[in-house]
């Protein structure tokens, strides 16, 4: 997409260090896109920080006024095409005094973003942090219980080293306070309205997944993993086919890939697992269903609810992130105290048999969602990035236990 550059009198550089960019899909990496976007339409000068991918060599690049340095990656196991960048503290050390940004964004705590802090605090320049990623729950997930202590006491450490944490939402913003981040302010996420639209639904597309338009279509979107709290997902399904009217059919469609895919397949032998997709192609199966299906709690926000609501869909969902802050519940969508797996799959048996509450709650869900602009999110994302550029900087602190 192109930008048009309207430069400003306050126009500055500055630098974004993540693991993860556009054309990879997940939350993270559409974020950063849109804040970049806005940057840029600002006439800021950017340069990119990221793993070089699979079929990427490392080195400097230039893509649409934005610099790229690519550093070297491994793959995250798992994880597909997705890479974890390694330490890069020289070779940024190098960058940052030859091309010195006015402050600088970090959207990973990993190796590659302990590196940046490291750099940057070595030379005196401005730090602010963004919780993109719950890593200290997905412990839980993947049987690894043990390092939920310390890894909470490294990203602890390591966001209290920035000036500022932004979070995507009011629940996480409290989530970082009670972990003890000290720094911790509220950045929000938008929705792209237009893309994300009812007037998408398409009627064709209902016939291939065996549907007419007085049948309902249950969707879910997202990263196939353990951290999504899938068994919830299989479990709803099993309730919707038990309580669903007499004489409506339903159908189950399942949106995204990941390393639990053909467990969950094999699970719900009669869904529909349409793998990954993006642009028009997603924006017209959120339209071409009815109820959204969003079981995890391990999101820092879900980009995919305010999605679901744009398109028009009657979202289930936990009451955090994300539906914390934009659904009233049975207003705008159905929302369940957090871990109560009964009173989620109640909430969907009340939308399977109640079709006029169902048609209001599509209607305020698309209503709510066009209040989210992604324009008003990236000006006051500037703003962090502008307020702390004259920032006092001191050396940094050792990290825990060393």
């Amino acid at each position: 997409m192109f930008i048009m550059k309207t430069v400003t009198r306050n126009a500055r550089c500055y630098a974004i260090v993540t693991e993860t960019w556009r054309p990879q899909i997940n939350g993270v990496a559409n974020t950063l896109g849109r804040l970049c976007d806005g940057l840029l339409a600002g006439g800021n000068a950017l340069q990119l920080v990221r793993p070089a991918q699979p079929g990427e060599s490392t080195g400097m690049r230039v893509d649409r006024s934005m610099q790229q340095l690519l550093v070297k990656g491994l793959p995250i196991p798992g994880y597909g095409q997705l890479q974890f960048g390694l330490p890069a503290y020289r070779r940024l050390l190098n960058h940052w005094r030859q091309q010195r940004p006015d402050s600088i964004y970090l959207a990973t705590e990993g190796p590659l973003g302990w590196s940046a802090l490291r750099a940057a605090r070595r030379l005196r320049i401005p730090v602010i942090s963004g919780f993109h990623t719950n890593f200290q729950q997905y412990s839980q997930h993947y049987r690894l219980g043990l390092l939920q202590r310390p890894v909470s006491a490294y990203l602890r450490w390591f966001h209290n080293q920035t000036l500022v944490t932004l979070s995507a939402s009011s629940t996480q913003q409290h989530e970082l306070v009670r972990m003890g981040i000290v720094n911790p302010a509220l950045l929000g996420r938008g929705v792209d309205c237009e893309l994300f639209h009812p007037s998408h639904r398409d009627s064709r597309l209902r016939r291939q997944w065996g549907v007419g338009e007085n049948d309902l279509v249950l969707l879910h979107v997202g990263r196939l993993a353990a951290e999504k709290n899938l068994q919830l997902l299989q479990s709803s399904w099993q309730h919707a086919r038990t309580h669903c009217p007499p004489g409506t059919r339903l159908r189950m469609v399942v949106v995204g890939d990941g390393p639990q895919q053909e467990q969950l397949q094999q699970a719900m032998p009669d869904a529909l697992f349409t793998g990954s997709l993006a642009g028009a192609e997603l924006a017209t199966a959120y339209a071409s269903a009815d109820i959204f299906l969003f079981p995890s709690l391990t999101e820092t926000f879900g980009n995919v609810v305010t999605e679901a609501m744009a398109s028009g869909l009657a979202v289930v969902a936990y009451d955090t992130a994300a539906a914390h802050q934009h659904i009233r519940d049975r207003y705008s969508g159905c929302l369940a105290v957090p871990g109560n797996e009964a009173q989620f799959r109640a909430n969907l048996g009340w939308l399977l048999n109640d079709r006029e509450g169902m048609r209001g709650v599509r209607m305020h869900a698309r209503h709510r969602a066009c209040q989210l602009d992604w324009a008003a999110v990236g000006r006051r994302f500037e703003g962090y990035l502008q307020r702390h550029c004259a920032a006092p900087i001191s050396a940094p602190d050792a990290v825990p236990g060393k």
